[in-house]
């Protein structure tokens, strides 16, 4: 069959045809919900989110702007299932519909827990788990600072086991919000303040328990940093025994419950009281013991102890014996240095310097007497060696050669001298060379 423009009926442009298709969609699916698996995810400088959603049959391109993904409670990741309540539109310079998210939420967990697995992951990766980290909690703390909130049975619980096992201690309280909106910000300003007053060595960082909801400013990456950050150790006792937030594991300590937490921050006085007593009796008993050995010592040493007076005689006999031999090293060491200068005496005496100087003198004289003679002698032998060579070098001058009737001949091109009668071809102009003048000749013949 023939298709003419006739029978085809109305002709779309491509711009036309996209927008009432665009128009089409968005007016049958304005708000639709989805559920698939993230991949392809990507946030580029814009802060803009787009990946694909698919599932085992099929693929859509989705987006969430920057403005609503503020509002989510976890991370997206590829690989993630997700539900999520999404416009449907067409973007028209590519022809392609896809997915504007206004909310997602992950499959089957809730986001409050997906959120709080993905920060455990991160801080542990960047190591604020590890025990190094770990602050040594002090055995007796001269002060406590209590942070939770100052109305709430975790601080009743607290200040009741620390008047049952140590009065004693100062608590220092700084209360707080524990849970809404500006909890976290009151709880890190909190722990900066503790580290800043420094009037006490320990925190409790405390709270009653509570749905996961209800612990999020205790699963706070400020809160993390801000626990790992504090100079002053931190036991926490956040919620019941089943509850773990990120903030017990950055702690230094972590208790099951705010009385726990109490318990391990402040040791039993009546415990310690025993304990004292007990260390003292034995001290006391060491202290009797180690008097009567060392009474029993003194005695024994008494028992085998010399006179004074003897002792005394004994170094003052040492003492004569030694000023004897010094004596008596002396009087040698004097006889022995008098000896010897009486023997240098008369070695100087026997090599007087002037008798020296008239031998070297003499010595000189005829030293220099040889050298004249030597040089007169080496000076006439040269003078007959410069006359003889004077001699022979006349005699074997080109000048003297020439003078006797003989001549030079060589090339007038390169000034080589000609030898060899092969050497030379005709017309070759040859330079002759006289005693007296040159001569420019051309070969005409050559006589082998």
């Amino acid at each position: 069959m023939m298709i003419t423009k006739k029978n085809t009926g109305h002709i779309y442009t491509v711009s036309k045809l996209t927008r009432e298709i665009k128009s089409l969609l968005e007016d049958t699916y304005p708000f639709v919900w989805v559920t698939g698996e993230i991949s392809n995810f990507a946030v580029p400088a814009s802060g803009h989110s787009y990946f694909t959603l698919k599932d085992h049959q099929a693929v859509i391109s989705g987006v969430m702007f920057k403005n609503q993904k503020q509002r989510l409670k976890f991370r997206p990741e590829n690989g993630m299932k997700i539900v999520g309540l999404a416009r449907l539109s067409l973007y028209e310079p590519r022809g392609a519909y896809q997915l504007i998210f206004e909310h997602l939420e992950p499959e089957g967990t809730g986001s409050i827990q997906v959120a709080f697995e993905q920060l455990k992951k991160s801080l542990s990766a960047k190591g604020l788990f590890d025990d190094k980290h770990k602050k040594s909690i002090p055995f007796l703390s001269s002060g406590i600072s209590v942070i939770t909130s100052g109305t709430g049975a975790a601080l009743r619980d607290i200040i009741n086991v620390s008047r049952r096992r140590f009065s004693n201690c100062c608590l220092e309280i700084i209360p707080v919000k524990v849970q809404g909106k500006e909890s976290e910000n009151e709880i890190c300003n909190a722990i900066f303040l503790a580290n800043q007053l420094k009037s006490t060595d320990l925190i409790i960082l405390a709270r009653g328990g509570g749905s996961l909801e209800d612990l999020a400013a205790f699963n706070s990456e400020a809160l993390a940093y801000a626990i790992f950050d504090s100079h002053i150790p931190v036991i926490t006792g956040v919620g019941h025994e089943t509850d773990y937030t990120i903030a017990d594991f950055v702690a230094d300590l972590r208790a099951p419950t705010p009385s726990a937490a109490a318990e391990l921050a402040f040791p039993d006085k009546k415990n310690l009281m025993q304990r004292i007593f007990k260390l003292q009796e034995n001290l006391n008993s060491a202290l009797k013991n180690e008097i009567a050995s060392l009474h029993k010592t003194v005695l024994s040493l008494n028992s085998r102890l010399k006179s004074p007076e003897t002792i005394v005689y004994d170094f003052r006999f040492r003492l004569e014996d030694y000023e004897s031999r010094l004596n008596n090293m002396m009087k040698h060491y004097i006889q022995y240095n008098k000896e010897k200068f009486n023997w240098l005496l008369q070695a100087l005496q026997s090599g007087k310097p002037d008798k020296k100087i008239l031998s070297n003198r003499q010595h000189i004289v005829s030293l220099l007497n040889l050298l004249t003679y030597n040089f007169q002698k080496r000076l006439q032998v040269i003078k007959t060696n410069h006359l003889e060579l004077e001699t022979k070098l006349k005699e074997l001058n080109p000048e003297a050669v020439l003078k006797r009737g003989y001549s030079i001949s060589r090339f007038v091109s390169n000034k080589k001298v000609v030898f060899d009668s092969n050497d030379v071809k005709l017309k070759d102009q040859i330079e002759v060379v006289l005693s007296k003048g040159q001569l420019i000749t051309r070969v005409e013949k050559i006589n082998g």
